[in-house]
């Protein structure tokens, strides 16, 4: 059996060997290899975006707009409206000002869209003609949000329409391109157009950097891991396949006696809580009188495309857990990031439902291994995933999985590429405006080089993962298996922390709020201002930080996200103390002497090995 058959879990196109003769499924096998190889194809021309998708989307939007004679002339309507106030603005901004009366109306729409508009917000925007420009690009933006939300319409094609078309739109922004960039023209024209060298300098190494080629301007940047990155003291004290497990050593003489667990995501390297030395989570946890481990996933290579999710939850979640609880012999605190709070549920609900017993499980004493769980921008619930789900139907997962069947695996760069596509506006267009336009480098910080520093997945975890979570939702259904039994959250008692972020583009808060009518057990909530890593990655002393928390007893009535919001309050700050605070009310309270990891030379200091491998696809 080939490997395209293997990594394709029930319920993908791929046919699977039945009855018929030999020579009709052959033939079956046979056309489904040429149909794979086609999509990778496909999927190498359209930098991994699926065209039988998007032209699904545009046929639903298409046929109900040809249907709608109502919703054309009301759009007819608005594009003229809009169109006028438009060139009423332009016509304002071309003439001489006359000096304004005290019965002059009040302040002009289009200066608050450009105030509002980060692209546009520099003074030399609201000058003829670049006004004209910016003001154009905004009022087409705010048509199409209303035209591509036609009655009638599946909710995932009106997303992609409303998705995509804005994406054109920002590419078509004239803040993107020299000549309609005042900015750019006047820094070029004061600088005698060394901004423009610069910026062409740039764009030519970061073209080298993705043939793989050296850059020719020299990087002075020294930071990297275990170079102000990933600093704080620890050893590991496991390894297997697929984790490194860290424990960190302690800077208190006693400690809370209720370990901390970390598991981060396999998407990301673990160091984003360890950055430098100000804001690692990891350290400050430590400075509280925690002790904290936290697991390093190994980097995947083309031998690992049958590592699925039961290997991520298994050999990663309760390998590590298993592995403190036995040494420590007490209730762990489990703490998931983003896919690894997906994970952590996971590990929860299979030992709550008894579908998962650590070395020390006794049948007589049933205690739960866990004091708490905490949920870090974590989804359990993928009916409301955001933009993600743009990304995200049958045919882009299809697609997707035979491009990784080629490989084994989704490269970094092609995971890294979706989350900047979520967000183009910001991570791609306005960095290159000042990049290239400006001429202007950013230094390189920690968040910047820990963004860069990719990983892959592997191709049938990943498989499982988009069909089991986001298309079937199988986790907040009670469908979910692990090792073949199904598991429910509902089966969760243990207290549960969950943190949402306000500006998350992976994981909606609104959709991490949903853990409250999921699992038994009491549920706190916390809302901090930032977004899917900044919320997070939250240090106190960090200025404008600001977050929401509301505690939910198991008995609480439902709450809707905003009617919770009414209700939760404000504090001023980090979140990372309340955090540290509700961890010891979920304890035992008691405090014991400071536990120190051995060192074994065999295993190695933190930050380990296999946060160090990188590749360079």
């Amino acid at each position: 059996m080939s490997r395209n058959e293997t990594l394709y879990p029930p319920g993908s196109t791929v046919p699977a060997v039945d009855r018929r003769g030999a020579s009709e499924n052959v033939a079956a096998r046979s056309a489904a290899a040429l149909d794979a190889q086609a999509m990778t194809q496909m999927a190498h021309w359209t930098s991994g975006v699926s065209p039988i998708s998007l032209a699904l989307a545009w046929t639903d939007w298409a046929l109900h707009l040809a249907s709608s004679p109502g919703s054309q002339a009301r759009l007819a309507r608005r594009a003229v409206e809009q169109g006028m106030r438009w060139t009423q603005d332009c016509t304002k901004a071309v003439l001489p000002v006359a000096t304004p009366q005290p019965s002059a109306p009040a302040d002009n729409p289009f200066d608050e869209m450009l105030d509002d508009d980060s692209r546009f917000s520099a003074p030399e925007w609201h000058n003829w003609p670049w006004r004209a420009l910016a003001t154009a690009n905004i009022v087409n933006e705010k048509w199409w949000q209303e035209a591509s939300s036609l009655r009638g319409m599946q909710d995932h094609s009106r997303h992609q329409m409303h998705f995509y078309g804005r994406q054109l739109l920002d590419l078509a922004s004239p803040s993107n391109w020299l000549w309609s960039n005042p900015q750019a023209l006047q820094a070029a024209w004061r600088s005698g157009g060394q901004t423009l060298v610069r910026g062409m300098g740039m764009a030519l190494d970061e073209w080298r950097q993705q043939k793989g080629l050296p850059a020719l301007r020299s990087n002075d940047a020294k930071l990297g891991v275990g170079r102000g990155l990933a600093m704080t003291e620890g050893e590991v004290v496991l390894r297997n396949n697929l984790i490194e497990l860290i424990q960190y050593r302690p800077s208190t003489p006693e400690v809370q006696a209720e370990p901390v667990l970390i598991i981060p995501s396999c998407i990301m390297k673990y160091y984003i809580l360890d950055l430098s030395p100000h804001n690692s989570m990891v350290r400050w946890l430590v400075a509280q009188g925690h002790t904290v481990h936290i697991v390093s996933w190994r980097n995947p290579d083309e031998n690992d495309a049958l590592l699925g999710m039961d290997d991520y939850v298994r050999d990663g979640v309760l390998a590590a857990l298993d592995f403190i609880h036995s040494r420590d012999h007490e209730a762990v605190h489990l703490v998931g990031y983003c896919l690894g709070g997906t994970f952590a549920a996971i590990a929860a609900a299979a030992l709550a439902g008894g579908d998962a017993v650590l070395s020390t499980h006794d049948a007589q004493n049933p205690e739960s291994p866990l004091a708490s769980l905490s949920l870090l921008a974590a989804e359990v619930d993928y009916t409301e995933p955001g933009d993600m789900g743009v990304l995200i139907d049958e045919a882009q997962v299809r697609l997707l999985e035979d491009l990784m069947a080629s490989k084994g695996f989704l490269t970094g760069k092609q995971m890294a590429a979706s989350f900047q596509f979520l967000n183009s506006r910001d991570l791609v267009w306005s960095n290159q405006t000042k990049r290239w336009l400006l001429g202007e480098q950013d230094l390189p910080n920690d968040l910047m080089l820990w963004n860069a520093d990719v990983t892959r997945l592997p191709a049938l975890m990943h498989s499982q993962y988009l069909r089991g979570c986001y298309l079937n939702n199988d986790l907040a259904e009670g469908r979910y298996l692990y090792e073949g039994h199904p598991i429910s959250l509902r089966d969760i008692r243990t207290p549960v922390l969950a943190v949402g972020t306000v500006k998350d583009h992976v994981a909606r808060w609104r959709s991490v709020y949903k853990v409250h009518r999921l699992v038994s057990g009491e549920v706190s909530f916390a809302l901090t201002n930032g977004g899917h890593n900044a919320g997070i990655v939250s240090e106190p002393g960090r200025p404008r930080r600001h977050y929401h928390w509301l505690h939910s007893p198991a008995h609480q009535t439902w709450r809707t996200p905003d009617e919770w919001l009414a209700q939760a309050p404000r504090f001023e700050g980090s979140w990372w103390p309340a955090w540290s605070q509700w961890l010891g009310e979920q304890g035992s309270g008691r405090k014991v002497a400071a536990r120190t990891p051995l060192h074994d030379p065999a295993l190695g200091a933190a930050p380990g090995q296999y946060v160090r491998v990188c590749y360079g696809d």
